[in-house]
C-alpha cells in the first residue's frame, strides 16, 4: 500500500517545549520507531511540518541582525529549505538507527504557489514559539509582526497560500519506485512562484497538510494519514467532547474547526477522500500501527455519518 504521512511540526517539538536540538532529537527518535514499524510492508512518503523550526530560525535571524544591522534576515523560503535539511537529516538518521536495512532519501522540494492567493491578506499559519497574550501584544505594538491565539498561548502567524503544484514530483516517484522511504515536501515544501518557467521564492509558509494531500493525489496514494496530537473530536475541550472513530466529509462538514490548527487538517483529509482514491485518517504518531487497523485515530471515508469510540 502506498501511504503519505503528514507529520506535524508540533509532533516533533511538543507544544511549549524548549526548541532545542536535543528535544527535537528525542521526539524524532520516537517518531522514527513508529514509522519504521510499518515501512517494510508499505511504500511511505513522509511530509513533515516546520512551524516551530522555521519560527526559531526567524527569531535567530532577527536576533543576529541586532548585532549586525547590515545582515538582513533570510527570506522565509530560504529558512524553509533549511528546515527541510535539518528535520529531514534527523528523521533519516533515526529511521536508519531503528532499521539500517531501510533505504531512505530526503528531498528538498519546491511547492508552487500563486502570489495573488488571498491568504496573503489574511495570515493564519502559526510559526515559532508560544507567547503569553501580554508578550504578544508588546511585540505587535513595536513591530509589523502579527500574533493570534493558539490554545491558551499566542503564536506568530504568516500567510499560508494554497499549494498549486509540486516541482520535484517526478523525482519523488522515481525514489519510491527504487524502494526508498522518501522524506519530501518538508514544511509544505519551499514556496515558489513560477513565471516564464523561472522559479522564485515567496515569503510565506505553506500548510504541510494541504501539500501532503496534493502529493497523495499526484502519487495516487492508497491512504493519506495526518499524524498529530490525536483524533478528531466533537466539541474538543468541552464537557461533551467525543472522540470520532470513523467520519465522512459530509459528517465533518456539520462542525467548525479552528482555521489555524485542526481546520486545514480536516479540509485536507476530506479533499483526498472526495477524490475517490482512498481513505484518510487523523491520529497520534504513536498509534500509527493501530491507525492502519482503524483501532486508533479517526478514519475518514466516503459515505455519511460519524461513529464515535
Amino acid at each position: 500500500m502506498r501511504i503519505v504521512l503528514a507529520l506535524g511540526g508540533n509532533a516533533l517539538l511538543a507544544r511549549g517545549q524548549a526548541l532545542t536540538a536535543e528535544n527535537q532529537r528525542k521526539n524524532i527518535i520516537q517518531s522514527a520507531a513508529s514509522i519504521a514499524a510499518i515501512a517494510k510492508e508499505h511504500e511511505i512518503v513522509v511530509v513533515h511540518g516546520n512551524g516551530p523550526q522555521v519560527g526559531l530560525l526567524m527569531e535567530q535571524n532577527s536576533a543576529y541582525q541586532e548585532y549586525s544591522p547590515e545582515t538582513t534576515p533570510y527570506p522565509m523560503d530560504v529558512l524553509g529549505s533549511q528546515t527541510c535539511g535539518m528535520v529531514g537529516y534527523m528523521l533519516q538518521q533515526e529511521l536508519r538507527n531503528v532499521d539500517d536495512s531501510l533505504a531512505i532519501a530526503t528531498l528538498v522540494t519546491q511547492t508552487e504557489v500563486s502570489k495573488s492567493d488571498p491568504a496573503f491578506a489574511n495570515p493564519t499559519k502559526f510559526v515559532g514559539p508560544v507567547y503569553t497574550a501580554e508578550r504578544a501584544e508588546e511585540i505587535m505594538a513595536s513591530s509589523p509582526l502579527m500574533f493570534k491565539p493558539d490554545g491558551e498561548y499566542y503564536r506568530r502567524v504568516v500567510p499560508s497560500p494554497m499549494p498549486k503544484d509540486i516541482v520535484e514530483l517526478q523525482q519523488i516517484e522515481t525514489l519510491l519506485k527504487a524502494g526508498n522511504l522518501v522524506i519530501a515536501c518538508g514544511g509544505g515544501g519551499v514556496p515558489v512562484s513560477i513565471e516564464d518557467r523561472k522559479s522564485t521564492g515567496v515569503e510565506c509558509v505553506i500548510d504541510k497538510d494541504l501539500t501532503a494531500e496534493l502529493l497523495a493525489e499526484k502519487l495516487d496514494a492508497d491512504l493519506f494519514i495526518i499524524l498529530t496530537d490525536g483524533s478528531i473530536y466533537r466539541n474538543y475541550g468541552k464537557e461533551d467532547q467525543a472522540e470520532m472513530k470513523q467520519a465522512t466529509p459530509a459528517g465533518l462538514s456539520e462542525f467548525t474547526f479552528p482555521a489555524g490548527s485542526m481546520g486545514p487538517k480536516i479540509d485536507a483529509v476530506c479533499k483526498f477522500v472526495e477524490t475517490g482514491r482512498g481513505n484518510s485518517a487523523i491520529g497520534s504518531l504513536f498509534d500509527l500501527d493501530k491507525i492502519l487497523k482503524n483501532e486508533a485515530g479517526t478514519l475518514v471515508t466516503q459515505g455519511e455519518g460519524i461513529i464515535y469510540y
